[in-house]
């Protein structure tokens, strides 16, 4: 009986893809991928070709990259998208490119916002750091850095250090890009940490509280410029920690909730410091949180501008606005207890009326807080005026803003109260006292704390 005869080797995949007609070709070529795209352009001559048509390679930096032009990682222009593929590729293609095209377009979103609305601060961001910088920390610290993390510095690295030149220090003290608050004498502000300012503060509470770090990969990666405060991120886990004023016998606070860390996920890993800096981002883009000027310097201030964090009343034309900012750094009295700040602001926006009649200013009088834990009222606090002023409120004019602070038992809370005004002047009324109401406010402890 006769062999068959020998089987028809297989088309190569080639093959196939020579007989294709050109829109067809270029649909398959761009579904298969960038990397597939560039095998197959050793195939042949007209898959050569066709790889090398440049409005492929744009909708592959645009997917993979979040490029819109072809530059290079420096933003220096490149004569190609094919080109520009290349040279992010050789850069950054140790990394997953999803969390290349996410950690980009967070810095570029941030820089974008602190130019149009913090231009200061913005001339604060560094270039970032290079591979072989990070491999040097690396050593330096004795352990690895999440990846996410190391991401971040390769596209920033983060802000300016402070040195010994108290003026230059002065300039950018409340330049920090996390921003802060200010009650009594009591003034925060967070500065991200350069590379160089993580090993050597690191390196330093290593040597000098040993106990708290032991056993533990943390890194010390915001601290605040005036009153202590610090943010310490976890690379083994990926968790980021903020320090309360018992940093120093170890007591930290989570920042960011743990069921959305995934520091070893093989597609999209991410840390607490990249969950933490994009929640942040999010806050200043939707307007929870904006710049304030404070003493003539212009700062991020973490209390938040919009509901349900931040409330609203007008009463008789009287309006007031309150909110709240849990301070994790400040001893609460008495001691396991929480401190927030909360911050007041009062305006005129149209007129003050009264009982049908149009008072041209009207004057506070006194105050009256009743500050609830678990609503259990905790404290009823009546007294005059606020932090020893009277403020006199005219229509269109900017908000008197103050700023106390108030301790409350461990769990939810709210404040609310009234004020009480005088039309005209207290040296000189022109009717009679009548009470604005302040909305309730909550305190508690957030998940994403900063």
């Amino acid at each position: 009986m006769a062999s068959p005869p020998p089987a028809e080797p297989a088309p190569a995949p080639s093959a196939g893809l020579e007989s294709m007609e050109g829109l067809v070709l270029d649909t398959v070529i761009s579904k298969a991928g960038a990397r597939p795209a560039a095998a197959l352009a050793c195939a042949s001559t007209r898959l050569r070709a066709a790889v090398t048509d440049d409005s492929l390679w744009r909708r592959f930096c645009a997917e993979d990259l979040g490029l819109d032009a072809p530059i290079d990682p420096d933003g220096r222009p490149l004569p190609s998208f094919q080109v520009a593929y290349k040279v992010w590729l050789e850069s950054f293609g140790m990394y997953p490119l999803p969390l290349v095209k996410r950690v980009k377009e967070f810095w570029s979103s941030m820089k974008t916002w602190l130019s149009e609305n913090f231009p200061e601060a913005a001339k604060t961001l560094c270039k970032g750091v290079t591979e072989a910088q990070l491999k040097s920390a690396e050593d330096d610290l004795g352990f690895k850095l999440p990846m996410p993390t190391k991401l971040l510095y390769r596209f920033c690295n983060a802000q300016l250090p402070f040195g010994e030149n108290h003026e230059a220090n002065k300039r950018i003290s409340t330049h920090g890009i996390i921003g802060g608050y200010a009650f009594y004498d009591h003034w925060v502000n967070v500065h991200l940490s350069p590379l160089e300012q993580i090993v050597e503060e690191t390196t330093e509470f290593y040597r000098e509280f040993p106990d708290v770090f032991s056993g533990h990969k943390l890194i010390i990666v915001a601290t605040s410029w005036f009153h202590p405060k610090t943010f310490l991120l976890n690379c083994s886990n990926g968790e980021l920690y903020v320090g309360t004023n018992n940093l120093l016998l170890g007591e930290m606070l989570p920042c960011v909730p743990k069921a959305l860390i995934k520091p070893t996920d093989n597609e999209l890993p991410q840390d607490g410091l990249l969950l933490w800096l994009e929640e942040h981002l999010r806050r200043l883009q939707n307007g929870m949180i904006k710049t304030r000027l404070l003493m003539k310097s212009r700062y991020i201030s973490l209390y938040p501008e919009a509901p349900p964090s931040c409330t609203s009343a007008v009463t008789n034309g009287v309006k007031v606005r309150g909110s709240a900012v849990f301070v994790p750094e400040h001893p609460g009295d008495p001691p396991r207890s929480c401190m927030y700040t909360y911050s007041i602001r009062l305006s005129v926006p149209e007129a003050c009326m009264l009982g049908g009649v149009y008072y041209s200013s009207c004057q506070l009088n006194s105050r009256h807080w009743i500050i609830r834990s678990r609503d259990r009222v905790d404290s009823d606090v009546r007294g005059e005026g606020v932090i020893g002023q009277y403020p006199v409120l005219s229509p269109g004019q900017d908000e008197f803003v103050y700023e106390s602070c108030t301790s409350l038992p461990k769990g939810p809370g709210s404040v609310e109260g009234s004020f009480s005004f005088v039309p005209g002047k207290l040296s000189r009324p022109e009717g009679k006292p009548f009470e604005v109401m302040v909305a309730p406010f909550p305190l508690e402890v957030p998940e994403y704390i900063f």
